[in-house]
Formats: C-alpha cells, sequence, structure tokens
C-alpha cells in the first residue's frame, strides 16, 4: 500500500525547475519506484543549508554550487564545513537568465546600481558576477543585495527594490510579462541544480536514494514526451503560483529543450561541474583551485539505480 511505503522528504526552491518532482509526486512515478516524497520548500539558501545539517529533511534539490561551497567551509551560513553533503543526480544547467528593471539598457547599465542576490558567496551569484566582469563591471562597480529565494528576488525586483537580479525559468518569462528586460542568458555547460543528501545518511537508505533517482527519470522521460505537454503544463500551473496556462505552455520548449532542458539520465556532468568549480575558484573565499568534482559527489546511488 502507498502508505507504507518509505517517505522522504525533499526540500526545494520554489519555481518550474520542481517540475520533474510535481510530476513525480502527482503521477505516481515515485511510488511505482517504491517511495513516497514530501515536498518542502525553502526561503533561501541560508536557510536550506542550515536545516540540511540539521537532519530536518533527507534531500536537497540545490544548485551544485552550495554543496561545493559547504563541503569547503566556504557558505554563508554560519553552520561551518560540511563534509557530509554529496550530490547524488544532476537537474538541469540552472536555466539562469539575468534580469533587470525595463530602463536598465544592457549588464554595462548596471554600473552604480544595485544587484540582489541569494547569497552573495555562494549558489548563482558567482554566475551573476562573472556576466558583469565580462561587460566590463568589477567588484566595486555595482553593489550587491542579500534578498533571499528566487520568489523574494523576483517580487523584489517588481516592486523596483535593486535594479536586476538572476531569475531561473519561467521566472524570467514571468518577469517579461511583467514588463522587465532579460538582459543576458547563461550560455554554454552549468552545473546548475542536483539533488544532494547527507552521506552519512545516505549510506543507510541507499535503495531509497536509488528510487528516487529512478523515479525522478521516469518523470522527465515523461515530461520530453511530447505527447504529455498538455497534462505537464497543467501540473506546473498546479504547483507554480502565477504561471497561467500561456506562460507554461511557454515554458515548455525552454526547460524541456532537447539540448538545452533537464538531463534525462539524471547523471551529474563533469564539465558542467568543473565549470562551477572554475567559478568559485575566481569568486570564492578559498581563492584557489578546488578538489576534482567528484570529491563533492557520490555516484553509488545512480549507478543503484540502473541496476
Amino acid at each position: 500500500m502507498a502508505h507504507d511505503l518509505p517517505r522522504l522528504r525533499v526540500n526545494v526552491f520554489p519555481g518550474g525547475f520542481n517540475w520533474p518532482l510535481f510530476v513525480g509526486n502527482d503521477l505516481g512515478f515515485f511510488r511505482r519506484h517504491g517511495i513516497e516524497i514530501e515536498i518542502q520548500s525553502t526561503t533561501g539558501s541560508v536557510a536550506q543549508m542550515t536545516d540540511f545539517a540539521a537532519g530536518r529533511f533527507d534531500i536537497a534539490m540545490t544548485a551544485f554550487d552550495n554543496i561545493v561551497a559547504y563541503v569547503e567551509g566556504q557558505g554563508e551560513a554560519p553552520i561551518g564545513a560540511q563534509p557530509d553533503f554529496c550530490a547524488f543526480l544532476g537537474s538541469d544547467s540552472s536555466f539562469l537568465s539575468l534580469v533587470g528593471l525595463a530602463e536598465v539598457a544592457d549588464c554595462a547599465d548596471l554600473r552604480n546600481r544595485s544587484v540582489s542576490v541569494d547569497a552573495a558567496t555562494t549558489g548563482y551569484a558567482f554566475v551573476l558576477f562573472d556576466m558583469l566582469e565580462r561587460a566590463g563591471l568589477g567588484a566595486g562597480d555595482y553593489a550587491v543585495a542579500k534578498v533571499g529565494g528566487m520568489v523574494q528576488r523576483f517580487d523584489d525586483l517588481r516592486r523596483g527594490g535593486h535594479a536586476a537580479t538572476m531569475l531561473s525559468a519561467p521566472y524570467d518569462l514571468l518577469a517579461q510579462q511583467a514588463g522587465l528586460r532579460v538582459l543576458a542568458r547563461l550560455d554554454g555547460p552549468y552545473q546548475g541544480n542536483v539533488a544532494a543528501a547527507r552521506r552519512s545518511w545516505a549510506e543507510n537508505h541507499a535503495e531509497e536514494l536509488a528510487a528516487f533517482v529512478r523515479g525522478y527519470v521516469s518523470a522527465i522521460g515523461w515530461l520530453y514526451d511530447r505527447g504529455n505537454a498538455e497534462e505537464a503544463c497543467r501540473v506546473l500551473v498546479q504547483h507554480v503560483p502565477g504561471i497561467a496556462p500561456g506562460l507554461a505552455q511557454a515554458s515548455y520548449p525552454v526547460l524541456l529543450d532537447p539540448a538545452r532542458g533537464f538531463f534525462r539520465d539524471g547523471q551529474i556532468q563533469r564539465d558542467a561541474a568543473h565549470v562551477v568549480l572554475d567559478l568559485r575558484a575566481r569568486y570564492g573565499r578559498g581563492g584557489g583551485a578546488l578538489r576534482d568534482p567528484w570529491a563533492y559527489v557520490d555516484l553509488r546511488y545512480w549507478a543503484l539505480a540502473q541496476q
């Protein structure tokens, strides 16, 4: 019976990038593989990583950089190094865009303005800093304000609180609907969202994590089937506030682009993970080269899911 299945608590940032979780839960993909999931929302990475370290949930859907940062003791939350954290599944490349107020013409126009981030030392802040550096802006040319997760930053931008922020699809589409301007999009390989667990917990729950991988990848496969697009959009509208049916339909070709959409196999991509480490080496507190990407990953559960 479904109520007898192991239940995994999965902590997420609200947004359309949780589409595989929504589908997997609503349409029974996780139950089919022997688990239930309970989706919890977080307000930001500091809260998420603090709760993760305290064991308040089992799986974190989070930026790969967050795992690297906290393993290395470079995280923003005052919880020290967390060598117990590891990523075990790769979801996507983050679908990131830099979005600004309507009067901001381009990235260079952010000089002497403020940009908002979740945390200034983790996550997608380094992607933002790199975009601005490529536009000729150094660290002293703009101010950085810590506002919170995607929802909080999107609301702040709509109110004109800060001049720009990084948003993941479909929030970039929502922003354009609201009259805001997409200034740049992240291009090329980048390991964005991953599923992460605590190593000590994972070793005692290997079968459940393998079932999570199977359910997640099955949900992605279902999403990529164009025959399911109408039902998929209905699920997205149901779970993401502010997403109307038309916007869900516009999100489909972005989040499910054959080349740039969700990773079909759920693998963490080494070349994309290296980009994350390179950005952290440039902008992070450590100020130097980091270990091989697989130092922050445990591939056993993905491998077990293939059996």
